[in-house]
Order: structure tokens, then C-alpha cells, then sequence
């Protein structure tokens, strides 16, 4: 009797398991404005406001590609989520600035936002990822 028990509780679990519908989503980001095919393009995609610029929750990059190229991150929990990136041309893999503090490399951040006198804030470039996934494009500065 017990062991029918388990056998059915197992069994259960992983009809439910198997039920569930997936919770990874992808994102798609095309990146124009690529000003040459130096370095590569690198992202920082964060999930909330306070590690927002902070601590990424993921990051990505693609060999840059004058014109336009594409960088997918894979996997994400559907949610609120806010990128910037930038075009590490001369691969030193950070982004450069002159002596007042000002980027030297082209940047960008999710929905083309832009902020004055530094980095836009996070409602500012925050968008939903649903859990179909998403597709964004941003254009380099």
C-alpha cells in the first residue's frame, strides 16, 4: 500500500512537471550604429533599481560588426528589466572616458533612453519581458 503511494505521488509530480509551462524567456536586442567591426559589444542587463548600473543580473556580448549586429540572451524569468551596453572598440573590456568622466566608446541604454548629466534612470529604461520573449533595438550614441 505504501509503496503504490509513493509510485502514485511520483508519478503525479511529474505529470505536473511536465504541465508546467516554460518560464525562460529570450531577449533580442539589435544594436545599430555600430561604427566598426573593432572590439565587440557588450551588455549589462539588470533586474531591478537598486542593482540597476550596480551589479548586472546577466551580461552578454557579440563581436562588433560595423552597421548593425544582434546579441540574444537566452533563458531570462519573464520580469521587469532595464540594459545599457556600449562598444568596447578597443577590447579592453570597460568603458573608456576622458578626463572628466565623459564615455570616449559609444553606449547605449534600453529603450533609447537617455539621461542628463549621466545614465538614465531605471523606470526610464525599463521595459517587461514577457515570457514569449522579446525583441528591442537600440541605437549607439
Amino acid at each position: 500500500m505504501r509503496y503504490t503511494s509513493l509510485v502514485a505521488a511520483f508519478l503525479s509530480t511529474l505529470t505536473m512537471l511536465a504541465a508546467a509551462p516554460s518560464q525562460a524567456a529570450d531577449l533580442t536586442i539589435t544594436v545599430t550604429g555600430v561604427a566598426s567591426a573593432n572590439g565587440q559589444v557588450l551588455v549589462a542587463l539588470y533586474n531591478s533599481a537598486e542593482t540597476y548600473q550596480k551589479k548586472a543580473f546577466r551580461v552578454a556580448g557579440a563581436p562588433a560588426v560595423a552597421g548593425a549586429i544582434t546579441i540574444e540572451i537566452k533563458d531570462l524569468p519573464p520580469g521587469d528589466y532595464a540594459y545599457s551596453l556600449f562598444h568596447d572598440a578597443n577590447g579592453n573590456g570597460k568603458m573608456d572616458s576622458n578626463l572628466i568622466g565623459i564615455p570616449t566608446e559609444d553606449y547605449a541604454f534600453s529603450n533609447n533612453a537617455m539621461g542628463k548629466f549621466g545614465p538614465p534612470d531605471y523606470e526610464a529604461a525599463r521595459f517587461t519581458l514577457p515570457a514569449a520573449g522579446a525583441t528591442t533595438s537600440v541605437n549607439l550614441r
